[in-house]
């Protein structure tokens, strides 16, 4: 079996969304296969490229570029499951560039069984959503995407603490707080697979939220620092805005965040870090 760090650069070098979520299932399947069987796994080292191979297809714009259609149209409800199915894509690229990217940091063999698992729910969450649209007449590619999304990973290139906080604990810990909504929207439309593939995108979303709770953590205890303190500093520095409530708090608390990291993030940035 190759060494995990080289698993995950293949899968950031693979452009074709279904193919590069085939070949994060395969590598996943071989990782859990080596470790239940008792075999030595090598992490290994890796140099990731800055930006994962993508397929041509969407177009991607600044936020502010993007259009926006009301969810309440079929239009807008495909543009909606399109916007999820590009977060999916580079959900499994994050997950797997954390591996390669932080290879040279020495960390307990359960991190990688956490984020293995984690791009492995991500490929199938982007499958699920590519099923949604093609049953609507549609597929992923057919939209224009927001090209911002990307941008923690490269803020957060070079500092492994930095990006725990900011990818799971932030952007993922968002979805939480915006999917039951989004489960709405297709519950009132009458969409029961688009609503079943949601349910399952954000229970699943949880332990992955956990798993930078947990880690994070982890490495706050080895460091001998303040968990809440860490976390303050490093989204102010990389995260580009103000956290925005309304909050999942259940769903947070159950991915072991609780209220005091993120209210106070709430408030206005000072000049100097804002965006």
């Amino acid at each position: 079996m190759k060494p995990l760090a080289q698993m995950a650069l293949d899968v950031l070098q693979t452009a074709d969304g279904r193919e590069k979520t085939a070949l994060s299932h395969r590598y996943a399947a071989d990782w859990r296969a080596a470790r239940k069987n008792g075999n030595a796994v090598e992490i290994g080292t890796a140099n990731p490229p800055m930006h994962p191979a993508r397929p041509s297809a969407p177009e991607l714009l600044s936020p502010r570029d993007v259009p926006r259609r009301k969810p309440g149209s079929p239009d807008g409800r495909i543009a909606l499951l399109h916007a999820v199915a590009h977060i999916e894509l580079n959900a499994v690229d994050l997950h797997w560039d954390i591996i390669a990217r932080f290879s040279h940091i020495p960390l307990p063999i359960g991190f990688y069984d956490d984020w293995v698992s984690a791009a492995d729910d991500e490929s199938k969450h982007f499958n699920l959503m590519c099923d949604c649209l093609e049953e609507m007449g549609s597929f992923y590619g057919a939209l224009p995407a927001h090209a911002g999304m990307w941008r923690a990973a490269e803020d957060t290139a070079e500092d492994f603490m930095g990006r725990l906080a900011v990818v799971p604990m932030v952007l993922e810990a968002r979805g939480l707080d915006v999917t039951p909504g989004m489960i709405k929207i297709f519950k009132n439309a009458k969409a029961t697979n688009a609503v079943t593939a949601l349910e399952t995108i954000y229970a699943e979303e949880v332990s992955h939220v956990a798993y930078g709770s947990k880690w994070f953590n982890f490495m706050c205890g080895r460091e001998n620092r303040d968990p809440k303190e860490v976390f303050h500093a490093l989204v102010r520095k990389y995260f580009h805005s103000t956290l925005k409530p309304p909050f999942n708090e259940e769903k947070r608390a159950d991915a072991g965040i609780p209220p005091d990291f993120y209210w106070p993030l709430t408030e206005d940035l000072p000049t100097e870090q804002a965006d």
